[in-house]
Parts: C-alpha cells; structure tokens; sequence
C-alpha cells in the first residue's frame, strides 16, 4: 500500500523507476493480490497512468483489467477503475489523445515520439484500432461489456456505454457483428434511452449512431425496439428546434435508420410518426436570431423529411409519404417558412429543397403549391417570386439552384402545371400589369448572365418535357426584339442567340449559354415533327449546325459541337420530309459530304464521354461545386440516352434501308391491327362462352332435377303394377274357388263385398294417380322439348358443341324412357279395366241366400273390424316412429356416452399410470425408512456398547403414556 501511496502521491525514495516497470509491478499486483482493495488501489493506478503511458497500459494490462471484469462483478468501484482504463487506451479522440504522445522516459523505441501533429494523430488513431483488434479478438469480450451494460450503477454503465462506443468507432464492422448475434444485445442498448439519467442517455445516443451505420440488419432491430417513439419523445421534451445537441443526436440517429432503409421507411410511414413532425417547422413571425444549433436542428429536420420522400425510394413509398405529408399539414408548414421573412439562407435553400421532393410527380401537392401565394402586396405565386430569385445574379449559388430543383419537381409528370407555364408566354395570355413566370423565363434566357440563361432555358424545357401539346404551342409564341422590326418567334430567337457566336463573346461564359440553348431545342424539337419543320424552315439553321460540327475547335467548344451534331440528327430522325430541301436523305449526304459519318458519330458521341454528363445522369438534383460545372440536366441526359443510338442508325442507314424499315413498320402495323382485331374477336368469343357455359350448367341442373323426377316416378309405377298384381291373383283364386254352403257361401259373399268396395277405392285412387302422372308426363315433355330447343341453339353458336350434343343424347333417352313408362301406364290401365269389369261380372253372379239383415250383420261387424284393424295400424305407425325418433336418440346418446367411456377411459390409464409410480415411490420410501431404521438400530446399539443410555421406542411410548395419566390425574 505504501508502495502505491508513492506512485499515486508522486513520492520518490531513491531511483525513480520507469513508466514501463511501474505499469508492469501494478500489473503483477492486479493479478497476485488477494485482497479487493489492493487490486481496486492498482486498478485505479493504472487508470491515472493510461493517458500518458497508452502504450505500455495497453500491452501489459489489457488482459489483467478485461479478468477484472469477469472475476470482481461484485464491486462496482473496481469495475468502473478496469472500464475507464480500457476506454483510455483505445479511444481515439483528440481531446484524449493530448497526453497520449508525449514522450516516455524510457519506452525502447518509442522514446523518441515528435510533439502532437497529424502524423502523431494519425499514430494516435493506429494504435486505438490495434488495441481495438487485440480486445475483440475473444468475441466473448464485447459481450461481457454488454453484460455490464445491465448494471444500473453510474460508475460501471457509463465508462460501459463510453467504451463500446469507441470500439464501434475503431472496428465498426466486426463489433456490430458481435453485438448481432449477441442474445438480447441491442435491446440492452435500446435501454440506455430510458435511463433517467441524461448524462448516460445522451452518451448512448451516441452509442446508436455508430452502431446503426450501414448496417440494416441492426438499423431493423432497432427500429422495432420502438427507436422512433422514444426519439420522437426526446426531441419533443428537449425543445424541437430549439433544443440543444441532444436534439441533434437523436436527428442524426433517425437519419441512420432511415435513410436507405426502406423497411424502416415503411415502418415509419405507416406509424404516425410523420404526423409528430409537423410541430418541428412551426416559426414565429420574428425569425431574427437565430441560434447555430437551431440552425443545426432544422437542417437535420428538413434531411429527414427528405429521406421519407427521396427520388430515389421506390416510387410506391414516395407517393404514400407524399400524400401524408399533405393530409397532416406537413407540407403547408414547409411553404409557411419558405415564405417567411428573416429565415436564414440556408435554412431556406435547404427549405426549397424539401418542398421540391415532398411535391415531385404528387399531382395534389403539386396544385397546393401553385396555389401558394407570397405574403406581398399585392400577392403574387410562390413559383414567380422563387423564379425572381433564380434569374437573378446577386443571389447565392445554391439558392438558384434550389430554386431551379423546385420549379423542375413542380413540372415533374405535371402537365397541367406546364400548360400554365406555357400558357403565361402565349399572346393572348399576357398581362402587362403583372409579372409571369414566362416572362421572367424569357428575361432569364436572354439576358447578360449566363448562368441565369442556362437556368432559364433548362426551366423552360421542363415545361415541354414530354408533352406534345406544349412543345406545339410554343412554337406559337412571338417576341419584339426592338422597336420598329417585326417581332420574331422564340424558336427562331434562340437560333439566333446561337449563330451570334461574336456577341456571345463578348458576354463571357459563352460555352454554358450555348449548351443551355442547345439543350433547350433538343428537347423542344425532340418527337415533335411539327417543331422539327419550323427549325429546319430557317435557311440558317442547317449551314450553321454544320459549320459548328465541322470545325476543329477547343476542348471547351466539343460539347458544343456534341450537342449540334444531337441538334441535327433529331431533326433527322424525326423529319417528316414536309421541307423538300430538308429532307432525310437530303440531310445525311449534307453530313456525309461537308462532315462525314464518322466524324459525325464521334462528336455526338462526346457528349456521353463528358465527365459533367456522368455526374448529372446520377440524381434529379442540380448539385454543382461551382457555376461553371452546371453544364447539363438530370432529365436532358436521359434523352442524350434514349436518343443517342436511334440518331446513329438513322445516319448510317442508306434511303433504300429507310424505306425497307417503313414497309417492315408498315407490315407490323398491319399484323398489330390483325392482332387487335383478333383480340376483340377473341375476347368477344370468350364473352359467349363464358355464356353458354352458364346456360350449359343451368341446362344440366335442371336435367339433374328431371332425372331425379323420373326416378321418383318409376318407383312409383313399380309400387302400382305390384299392387295390380297383388289384385289379380286375390280376384283370380276367389272366381275359382267352389262354393260349399249357404252359411260358408254367405261368409264368402261378405268378404268380396268387403274386398270388392276396397278395390273400388283403390281403383279410384290409381285413377287419380294416373291422371296426375299424366299431368306431370305432359309437363315433362314440355320441358325435355324446350330443353331440346335450347340445346340445339346452343349447339349451333357456341365453340362447347360436344356437351351440348352429348346433353342432347341424354335427354333423348329421357324421353325414349317415358314413352317407355307411358306405354307401361297405358298396359296397366287396360288391366285395370278389366279387374273392374271382372269384379263387376263376380258381384252381380253372387246372390246371397241368407237374408239381407244378417248380410247386414256381418257387413257391419267386419267394418267394425276392418276399422278396429286401421286405428290399430295407425296406432303402431305412431308407436314405430317414436320408437324410430327415440332410437336415434339413443344412438346420438350411446355415441356421445361412448366417447365419454373413451376419455374416461384414458384418465383412467392415466391414473393407473399414476397409482403404479406412486406405489414405486412408496416402495422406494419403505426401503429408505426401512435402512434408516436399520441404521438408527446399529447407532443405539453401538451407543449401548460405548456405555451411553439409549432408549427404545417402547421405552418413549411408555413414559409418554406415563405423562399422560399423570397430567390426567393433576387434572382430577
């Protein structure tokens, strides 16, 4: 202890040893020490001595503190000691590192370091990262700092949360892959956001960020341990945009997730967190002041409206962003501070930038901000005072570029916006009074800047892009160049700002007006014959684009050259050879005598080699370092694609090619009519099918049904022959059997006068069936006929011809089996007939010979019975359907009783099974007690032979009975 006393005191006696064997003996004290304070008191030592001494601290006792840290969980103070120590050596910051190089009294090799400067630094940084690599060497080592993340002690979370932080800016990648799969290892980082304590909740903001770069997977996992609500809330109780670096950090970390992340986009999205953004951009009417970290703030706000609506997120995601922008407000916000005063420039160019994407190709929020109006007197639109700020040359670059990004996202797939623009250049549209966005457009593209010349020409070519009808009606367009010449259109000025190559000079930057002029009549003649035959009407035109193509210029004018030699094969492309000395064929042995195929080719081709071109074709965005690189536009350089390849065929191809080309086009237009036509045949065909088809099922439905019917009735035609020949034998063995008495002939005639009136009802009964079997036959053969009508309809307009007829066949045996039945009816009939007549025939031969009143007698006393007889039937029906409806009953019972005996069944296996474990443990427990009482046996016995007084248990049972009868008595 006396030794660490004078090493923390800085007391000497004697020799003043090294720092490399003073870090070595508190080495070996950390690891030989048996007792805490000792370790804690060495611990703490090699902390105070890991700025300075970084090297030695960090080879020698990183494995000692990393045991400390497994083995000392229990106290907190010496965990804190290890932690610090290993944040010092491998962290890398500079306010750190001031100490980290200075010279060491005796080092080897190190003992010369140079004083802090970059080189130092940058020794500094290599060192943190190899000291980094050496601790995650053993994944288990990140883990275990997870672990001790879990701790709520402030002096072991914190130099905790400090240290994983700088290993995930040293070796970000591989300490990312551990926490990954590191059970729970981001939700015990996500919990650091709820401590209430913000000295540690602000440094695990921190901790987020480096975790959550480039990496989805994490960026994922984070967002579902509910990130968005927990920052969303901060950033709320911390003061929105007026709140300090904390807001800062936590807009930051919302960037990380959600930039590049459309899973997390979409969580976002579908949440409300984009309604909780709107409070962000509410401003006061006095916006002077402001503070650089408000400044911060609503810059990294605006970033996150734009990461949500991003041109280059799919373009589902953008529109549903889009429109719940819109609904929550969001968007007017954004256009309150874009025409607030006193809002700082880069706020508000930054501003410009959001609304720019939050309306791109969003037809509604594209009309809302043509809607919006400046807070001037009077009011003018939002776009003609942004378009004031663009054309003019004493506001800031970026400012006119933003500017040019709103207008071009407000003509984006918007043409009823580039009609209005158009529209305010047409002659019958101008107004004198007040200033429109085509007047301050054409102003722009002719004035002396050339930058606004080329903004304004890009501006007015996405007012045209893609839209005929515009591309047409600006041909009609008309300017005064000045007083008394008649006044020229605006195709025609542009060409000659372009032949005007002497004047251009003198105005400076002649090669960036050029190309925006260029750009402009590529694009406005592009697909539009009509524009291409007033460009081509100009006798001046030709020669000039020639001329400029055939020239050897400088580097700075081979663009220029590009962009002619583009100019011209758009004109021959889309040429409708209207103009008899501009035709197709006239304009390629023009470039094939004064410019050459080749030549021409090359030059065109330069435009997609230009380094500018590369950069502007990567995003929709005009992002220039400087005015003099902003040469080309996003949507220019897609047409430079789209046209490039056409215009070189078109050039090489010969006239007889072209006109073999449109035979083969004319030929495929002609197979496409065909196609149409037969797809309309097709899909009309399929419409009747799709018919029949369901009047076929309807068809065999009711074929079903008339089958069923006919079933239904043969059973009952079976029933009735059996019935009629039960009759004929019962009449056919009473005619033949003789009469053998008076009395036993009177019997007889009493039974046949019985039997007699019962077959007269049963006739009259058939009879009665038979006609209405009739009935419904006729009935029958109506439908099977209308059935048959239809069916051959069917068959002869419908493609299905082969069910219809095999439908036919089925119902013609129907019908065959009728007929059949019919002519059964008929035969039955005939034998009916003939019982009534044979029956008639027996009563008038049979005459009683007894008198009438016993006949009587009898007559009444076998009715008597014959209705004793049918109550008695009835009365069994009704007994056999109860029986009948009880016995299902009891089946239902019976069945649900036997599922009932099954699942008793099974609990009782199941108690059986129980019954036999618990006797096997009872038995087990038998034995136990049995060698414990053997054992309790030998201890008496042996405590008997050692002479000590045992007693048995008969011995305790007696003097326990004993007890008993004398507190008995005491109680008597």
């Amino acid at each position: 202890m006396n030794f660490l006393r004078g090493v923390i005191a800085g007391q000497a006696a004697g020799p003043q040893p090294t720092g490399a064997d003073t870090i070595q003996k508190l080495c070996d004290r950390v690891a030989s020490s048996t007792l805490l304070e000792d370790r804690r008191d060495a611990v703490r030592a090699l902390k105070s001595l890991s700025k300075k001494y970084r090297l030695e601290v960090g080879t020698q006792a990183m494995d000692h503190l990393i045991n400390i840290l497994q083995t000392d969980r229990s106290d907190s103070e010496i965990l804190g000691y290890a932690l610090d120590t290993l944040y010092n050596i491998i962290c890398n910051d500079e306010e750190e590192e001031q100490d980290a190089v200075t010279p060491l009294p005796v080092s080897g090799k190190h003992k010369n370091v140079s004083a802090p400067d970059e080189n130092a630094q940058k020794q500094a940084d290599d060192l943190g990262v190899q000291f980094t690599d050496t601790f995650i060497q053993d994944p288990e080592h990140v883990t275990l700092i997870l672990s001790l993340l879990e701790e709520f002690d402030f002096h072991v979370r914190w130099p905790g949360v400090k240290l994983l932080t700088a290993l995930l800016k040293n070796q970000c990648t591989q300490v990312q892959g551990v926490i990954l799969v590191s059970p729970m290892g981001v939700s015990r980082l996500m919990d650091l956001l709820a401590d209430s304590r913000e000295v540690i909740r602000n440094d695990g903001l921190l901790l987020l960020q480096q975790l959550t770069k480039s990496n989805a997977a994490i960026q994922k996992i984070v967002a579902f341990e509910s990130a968005f609500e927990r920052l969303l809330d901060i950033i709320t109780e911390e003061g929105s945009s007026d709140g300090g670096i904390v807001v800062e950090d936590c807009l930051l970390l919302l960037l990380n997730l959600l930039r590049n992340n459309s899973s997390n986009q979409n969580f976002f999205k579908e949440g409300p967190y984009i309604q909780k953004m709107k409070p962000w951009f509410e401003v006061g009417d006095d916006n002077s002041g402001w503070s650089a970290q408000k400044v911060t703030n609503l810059h990294l706000m605006l970033q996150l409206v734009r990461v949500m609506v991003s041109p280059v997120n799919s373009p589902g995601a953008t529109a549903s962003c889009q429109k719940s922008m819109y609904q929550c407000g969001l968007l007017q916000q954004l256009c309150t501070i874009l025409m607030a005063t006193g809002v700082p420039a880069d706020i508000l160019t930054e501003t410009i930038n959001t609304v720019s994407e939050v309306i791109r190709g969003s037809q509604v929020n594209q009309d809302y901000f043509a809607s919006v109006n400046a807070p001037s007197n009077p009011p003018r639109p939002a776009i003609v005072v942004l378009l004031m700020s663009m054309v003019n040359e004493r506001q800031p670059f970026v400012l006119r570029c933003a500017v040019l990004y709103c207008f071009q996202c407000f003509l984006y797939k918007n043409q009823k916006g580039q009609g209005e623009i158009v529209a305010t250049l047409l002659p019958s549209t101008i107004d004198a009074n007040s200033i429109s966005a085509g007047q301050l457009l054409c102003g722009g593209l002719f004035s002396a800047d050339s930058l606004s010349n080329w903004c304004a020409a890009v501006a007015l070519a996405h007012a045209l892009q893609d839209n005929l009808t515009q591309k047409e009606q600006l041909l009609r367009v008309q300017l005064a160049t000045s007083l008394g010449k008649p006044p020229v259109s605006l195709l025609q000025q542009c060409t000659n700002i372009l032949s005007q190559g002497d004047k251009i000079d003198r105005r400076g930057s002649k090669v960036q007006t050029r190309v925006g002029l260029l750009m402009l009549l590529c694009t406005w003649i592009s697909n539009c014959p009509i524009a291409v035959t007033h460009f081509l009407h100009n006798q001046e035109n030709v020669p000039f684009l020639t001329a400029q193509i055939s020239e050897n210029l400088g580097e700075d004018e081979r663009l220029v050259q590009g962009l002619c030699a583009l100019l011209l094969g758009i004109c021959i492309y889309y040429n409708d050879n209207s103009l008899e000395n501009y035709t197709k064929d006239k304009l390629k042995q023009l470039i094939e005598k004064r410019i050459g195929k080749e030549n021409f080719v090359e030059k065109l081709c330069f435009i997609t080699k230009h380094e500018l071109y590369s950069r502007a074709a990567q995003k929709p965005q005009p992002v220039f370092p400087s005015p003099e690189q902003m040469l080309f536009d996003h949507e220019f350089t897609k047409l430079v694609k789209e046209l490039e390849g056409v215009i070189t065929k078109a050039v090489h191809k010969s006239s007889e090619d072209e006109k073999k080309e449109e035979e083969v086009k004319k030929t495929i237009e002609q197979h496409d009519n065909i196609v149409t036509q037969y797809k309309e045949l097709i899909r009309e065909q399929d419409a009747q099918i799709k018919e029949l088809k369901e009047q076929l099922g309807s068809m065999s439905s009711q074929n079903e049904q008339t089958q069923a019917t006919l079933m239904q009735q043969l059973s009952q035609i079976q029933q009735h022959k059996d019935q009629y020949n039960i009759l004929k034998l019962k009449l056919g063995k009473e005619n033949q059997s003789p009469s053998n008495g008076q009395g036993d002939g009177s019997q007889v005639n009493g039974l046949q006068t019985e039997e007699l009136t019962q077959l007269r009802e049963e006739v009259e009964e058939l009879l009665k069936q038979q006609t209405l079997l009739q009935t419904q036959l006729s009935d029958k053969d109506a439908l099977i006929n209308s059935l048959k009508s239809e069916a051959a309809q069917t068959a002869e307009g419908s493609a299905g011809g082969s069910e219809n007829t095999e439908l036919l066949t089925e119902l013609e045996a129907l019908r065959s089996q009728v007929q059949s039945q019919a002519s059964e009816i008929n035969q039955l009939k005939t034998e009916r007939q003939e019982l009534v007549r044979r029956a008639e025939a027996a009563s008038s031969d049979t005459v009683p010979s007894s008198d009438s009143s016993v006949d009587t007698d009898k007559v009444a006393e076998l009715e008597s019975r014959l209705a004793a007889l049918t109550t008695e039937t009835e009365r069994l029906k009704g007994e056999n359907k109860g029986l009948l409806e009880s016995r299902a009953d009891l089946e239902q019972q019976l069945a649900s009783a036997t599922s009932t005996v099954a699942i008793l069944q099974t609990e009782k296996e199941k108690l059986q099974t129980d019954v036999q474990e618990s006797k096997k443990e009872q038995d087990d427990l038998l034995m136990l007690l049995a060698d414990q009482d053997q054992k309790i046996h030998s201890l008496k016995q042996r405590l008997k032979g050692l002479g000590e007084t045992v007693e048995d248990e008969d011995d305790l049972d007696a003097r326990d009975e004993d007890e008993e009868e004398e507190d008995d008595e005491e109680e008597d």
